[in-house]
């Protein structure tokens, strides 16, 4: 199989467009999550709140959670858009990484989008090196 072509402005649409399907009523930050696969299909997903904070899901991993469900394994997954609103791109968190580390390539790319002109890139290794495996 060819390598898949990122199409990153399809991406970063793809995750503002999740970020609008948001559960986000205590921190008024929706986050919106796309993943590229291997297939050329898009999975979205958004953060969703709870008001037991701990339960609270990210947009990365739902993205990731519902590619799992939809029949995706690991070297399935090519690269991810991350939106958040506002000026500034924000990175995935700690818990976030991980999970990426466990289904993506290390060298897979990251991306952070925003409302304005900000974009952080990363490969799923630069996010976090050393990472936790079996």
């Amino acid at each position: 199989m060819s390598p898949v072509s990122v199409d990153w402005p399809r991406l970063a649409k793809a995750a503002s467009e999740a970020s609008t399907r948001s559960w986000s009523p205590y921190s008024g930050f929706p986050v919106g999550a796309a993943i590229l696969m291997t297939d050329g299909e898009i999975m979205s997903g958004c953060n969703v709140e709870n008001s037991s904070f701990g339960l609270t899901n990210c947009a990365e991993r739902t993205a990731v959670f519902s590619a799992v469900v939809s029949g995706y394994r690991k070297g399935d997954f090519v690269a991810l858009a991350v939106f958040t609103p506002g000026d500034k791109a924000n990175s995935p968190c700690g818990a976030c990484r991980q999970v990426l580390a466990e289904f993506f390539d290390p060298s897979s790319e990251v991306r952070a989008f925003c409302d304005g002109s900000d974009e952080l890139r990363w490969t799923v290794e630069g996010l976090l090196p050393d990472g936790f495996s079996l």
